[in-house]
Order: structure tokens, then sequence, then C-alpha cells
């Protein structure tokens, strides 16, 4: 059904990325091996880790290190004078200078603008990489790209968090000062205009203590309050500007209060021409809301006490006060968007919410996200100590010796037992299958990999269980644990990776197994959502053309195990098959030039043409 009025209804860490920074200055490769011998003595130990990183050093073989380098040295005299890392380093290498890196001019010549251009603004409370929690942040800006580089105007309204670093904003400007409506109360509200990653962005900053705080989320202020202001705001700021765009898109649940003021107050204004497309991300996050909260961004919360339009259903027979705001927002939206098919028949199928999506099924879509191919390019990013694409992967092996030197792993010399490098870059919490990546680490150090975690754990009690973990494993020569997020690491870590491991229990879209194709490294994944529809078992016969990673079905050790050996085979065993496989992942198109066009389609078929 094609939408173009009113919908049917009943009426944590904020990183600075992406440096901008001078060329690394040059430094003799030679040199630097006789200072490395000078390390390791007579024991054959590194230095004590600095401050910075507290990964103690390799106990190894002084000729394995020379051995490992020396061929690189002479096989590619391009990287003799490149500045080899060691875990003794004051500076960790991922925090070193980088060249400069201006990804908004790396566009795509050659790719068709869409004939009928919109005006698409996006409002959200992430965006990468200036307020990157997750994938959310990713999708965002990606999406955002590509829509701009199709011929749209597109504009992204973000809170302007205070832990945001302003210089990775371009041509910040104070825009305006304008009152928004809050808790019976006209807010003085300043709106800045900038450019980040080539897209307009237009950052929200209330005069009370609002998106204050040295994080994206966990500020000292109430986040639902904060995100109902927020979301009012950007209603307000398109009504006081007179802006009318042709699709106001929202994401997850603290923008999804935005339908609800459209329909029910500003569309009784001045805003009648947007039409709301909600994305949801990812369904375990609800938005509970009190009746009381939603009525201070100026709706009367008791109207949206119906099951027909945003009670929590949780709540009937027991506690008819609370709301859910992505509820609301689906019953008010135009169309509803989930981030890959397989993810929209399973929560179709399953949850609380699955009931009102059943309801409003003619307007709910499955889109699969896509990566940001100029963001995530081996061939040209500006982190990699080497650059390699399909044609020419030597790099890739520079950057696996790269990153095992700077973590102090053991490198794979060329007469030693071959060691796949497994990387798990995520958050630490129960959705990305905790039991599976600590039963990883014991699994892959048994087979004889090696394997890097990166991540962060927002539970303080998950976070003290792999902090053990570190400290258990981040002595020896084959594990490293690293609590923290660094987006130039995770580059590294990508490029650098044989496997890149995904064992989530369930996982909406998922970008770590297209990012880690995208850089040549080869998804184990748990076949669920969009990691289903990204990833296709080597050992199908079925579909041999689609193959290119390993999948397990179960959520216990013995299936993980058992794909996790298999993909350990390949590599070890079928060298031949697996250049194939890394080959044929390096070229794969997961970019959002396909997938952008779908979510244009949507846009379409909800838009008010001008008469």
């Amino acid at each position: 059904m094609i939408i173009t009025s009113q919908p049917t209804s009943t009426p944590r860490n904020c990183f600075s990325t992406l440096f901008l920074l001078p060329n690394l200055k040059k430094y003799n490769f030679k040199k630097r091996v006789l200072t490395l011998k000078h390390e390791l003595g007579g024991n054959c130990r590194l230095k004590p880790p600095s401050r910075n990183f507290r990964v103690q050093a390799l106990e190894t073989e002084a000729n394995q290190l020379e051995a490992a380098i020396a061929e690189v040295s002479r096989s590619k005299s391009q990287y003799a004078d490149l500045i080899w890392p060691s875990p003794s380093d004051e500076i960790p290498f991922w925090k070193r200078e980088f060249p400069s890196w201006d990804i908004s001019t790396s566009d795509p010549v050659d790719l068709q603008k869409d004939s009928d251009p919109m005006h698409i603004v996006h409002v959200t409370a992430e965006m990468a990489p200036i307020a990157k929690v997750g994938g959310l942040g990713d999708v965002v800006t990606g999406l955002a790209r590509a829509c701009l580089m199709r011929g749209h105007t597109v504009d992204v309204f973000l809170p302007f968090y205070e832990c945001i670093n302003k210089q990775n904003i371009k041509e910040l400007t104070l825009a305006n000062t304008y009152n928004s409506y809050y808790d019976g109360s006209w807010i003085p509200t300043n709106v800045y205009r900038g450019v980040v990653l080539g897209i307009p962005v237009l950052f929200i900053e209330p005069s009370n203590n609002f998106f204050k705080g040295q994080s994206v989320y966990g500020g000292s202020y109430d986040e639902l309050d904060a995100y109902l202001f927020f979301t009012r705001a950007c209603l307000e700021w398109m009504q006081v500007s007179a802006t009318q765009p042709d699709i106001i898109h929202v994401h997850e649940w603290q923008t999804a209060g935005l339908p609800l003021l459209y329909w029910d107050m500003y569309q009784y204004l001045s805003l009648q021409k947007p039409r709301i497309v909600l994305t949801i991300h990812n369904m375990e996050h609800y938005g509970e809301c009190r009746q009381e909260q939603l009525s201070k961004c100026g709706l009367d919360g008791s109207t949206y006490a119906t099951e027909e339009k945003a009670m929590d259903d949780r709540t009937i027979g027991h506690n008819p006060e609370r709301l859910s705001l992505l509820k609301g927002g689906i019953v008010y939206s135009n169309a509803v968007v989930t981030v890959s098919p397989t993810y929209l028949k399973e929560t179709l199928c399953s949850g609380w919410l699955s009931a009102t999506l059943i309801r409003h099924r003619d307007k709910y879509f499955g889109i699969l996200n896509g990566i940001d191919t100029a963001i995530w390019n081996p061939a040209t990013d500006a982190f990699l100590p080497a650059k390699f694409d399909a044609n020419q992967i030597e790099g890739k092996k520079i950057c696996k010796l790269f990153v095992q030197r700077g973590l102090g792993l053991a490198p794979e010399a060329r007469d030693s037992a071959k060691m796949p490098l497994v990387i798990c870059i995520t958050r630490l919490v129960a959705q990305k299958g905790l039991h599976l990546i600590t039963n990883a680490i014991r699994h892959v150090e048994a087979l004889g990999g090696q394997m890097v975690i990166l991540g962060t754990a927002p539970d303080a009690r998950v976070g003290r269980e792999f902090e053990g973990l570190a400290e258990l494993h981040n002595q020896g020569p084959s594990i490293r644990i690293l609590l923290m997020y660094s987006e130039e690491l995770s580059h590294m870590l990508y490029a650098a990776a044989d496997i890149v491991l995904v064992p989530s229990i369930y996982e909406p879209c998922g970008l770590s197994q297209m990012i880690g194709m995208r850089y040549g490294a080869v998804p184990v994944v748990r076949k669920t959502g969009g990691l289903a529809d990204t990833v296709f078992d080597m050992d199908d016969q079925s579909n041999p053309e689609m193959a290119n990673g390993f999948v397990f079905e179960g959520i216990d050790e013995g299936s993980f195990n058992w794909a996790l050996d298999r993909a350990f085979s390949y590599y070890r065993e079928k060298p031949d098959e697996w250049r194939g496989i890394v080959k044929k992942v390096l070229q794969m198109d997961n970019s959002w030039n396909n997938t952008a066009g779908k979510y244009v389609d949507v846009y379409n078929s909800v838009r008010v043409r001008d008469r």
C-alpha cells in the first residue's frame, strides 16, 4: 500500500576519530631491527609495557621476528622504511599521527543520479565518526552519503553532545538561536551548522543540561526526556526556518516520538509536506516511557495509552501507565524499515512488538544495511601500514605482521605452523554471544591460532569478567583482549585479520562481517538476521556460487567450534581455496550504493509530490 497522508492509526563512549594529521615521518627499517634485538637482549624479552598499553611483551625467538620482517623487506622494498611498532612503544601504534584522509572527495564519478531528487532529513542520536557508539552511527552516515551522491539534498539533525570533538566538524557556525518547548517552558536553543564527511549536519544545543557529559549516552540527565526534547526541537526548527523536507527519517527509539509530534501537532501547524520513515536498528530497545514524560514535550500522554497507539503491551493488566516510543513510532510513521530481510521475518514471528508489526505489515520493509566503501577501503585507508585490494593482496600480509608486532603476538615466520588471526570487534553484550566469545578464546588458542577482541562492556559485571580474561591471556603469545574502542585500531585489525568472528545470538544486520569481508577477512558467523543474508557456508553444496564464509546455527559451543574448526582446516590444508575465498570476499559489493536505492524507493512510495 502506498501511503501519501497521515498513517492509519487511532489517533556510550564518544570517540574523536579520523584525525587528519601530517604524514608519518620515515624510519630506517634496518635500524629498527637492531633496536629490537637490543630490546630483546639475551632472554629475548621485550621491554615492559608502557602506561598506554598494558600488554606484557612476548617471549619469543629473535630470529623468528627477524625472519618474518626480513621476508617483508626482501619481497617489497617499499616497506623498508616502515615504522614497525612494538608493545613497548610509548605511543601505541594506533595512536600515531596519520596522513590526511578526506573521504568526502572519494565519491564514484560514474554513479548515476536519481531522476527525481528530494530533500531527506535524518533525525538521529548517533552519527559516525563524531558521535558513534554502535552500528547506528555508521548506517546514518553511510546512507546519508549515498543519497547525497545520488543527487538528493540531505541534512542530519544531531544533538550537540558536549563530548563531540569540534575539530572533526568542518565549517562549524552558529546558525541561529530559537526557543523549543519542554515541560511547561520554552527553552533557548542554539542550532549550529557544520559538515561531517561531506554531509551537512545541524547540531541542536539546548541551554539546559541535556547532552552534557563525556559520552554520548550516560550523562547526568534523563535520556528519554532529552531525546523527546530533541525530536520536538528538530520539528520546531523546521517550522521557524520554513524548512519542508520531503522525508523525515528517524532512527531507533530515541527519535521514535517524532512521528507522534508531527502528526498530532506540527502537521496542523505549518509542516504539511514531510512524510515520516522510521528505521528500527535493534528491536531490543523499546523506549519505555511514562505518560507524564510524553506530556513534557507538549502532547497529552494519556491519549496514547491504548493498544492501537503506544501502550506497552507488556504492561496490560498490571501497569497501564507505561508507553513505548518505538511502538508509537511504528504506528505513526508512514513507512517502517528494519535492517535486513531475515530480521524482518524474525520480528514478525517473535517479540512483543510482533502483533503491532503484523497490523502494519503493509508499510514494513526489510532493507539490508550497507557499508560506506569510501570509509572502509583497504586500497586507500590512511590507517593501514600497507594498502591492498583483490588484485594486489600482498599489503594484507604486511598489515597482519604489523598488528602482530604492535600487540606483541608471535609473528608467522616462514617455517612456523600457520597461525590464522581471528578478530572480534563488538560491544560486549549478551546479544553478541558472550559465552561463544569466551569459548572462542580457549578454542582458538587450543587450535594454535591467534585472537584479538576489541570492544567495551557497558555492564560492569561483564567488564570485570573480561578484565579477568585479559589478565589471564594478555601476557601470552596468542590472545589479546582490549577493553576499549578505537576507530583507527579497528581498521588495522580488519586489515590484519584472516577470520572475522560474529557469533551473535541475534543480529538485526551486522556490519562487522561486511567490513571484515571488505578487508579480506573470512567471516565465521551464526545464522541469524543480517548475518544469514550476507554470509553463506563454504560447505553448502546447494549454493556454491554464494559461498563466502563459515556458518553455524546453534547457540552452543559445539556448533560454534565446528564452524571454526572448518575455517582453520581450510586456512591450513587448502591454501589455494582459502586464497580464493579471500579474493572473493574482497570483491563483494556490500556498499550503500546498492542498498540506498531501496531506501529511495520507500521514500518515493510515501512522499507528497508537488502539484
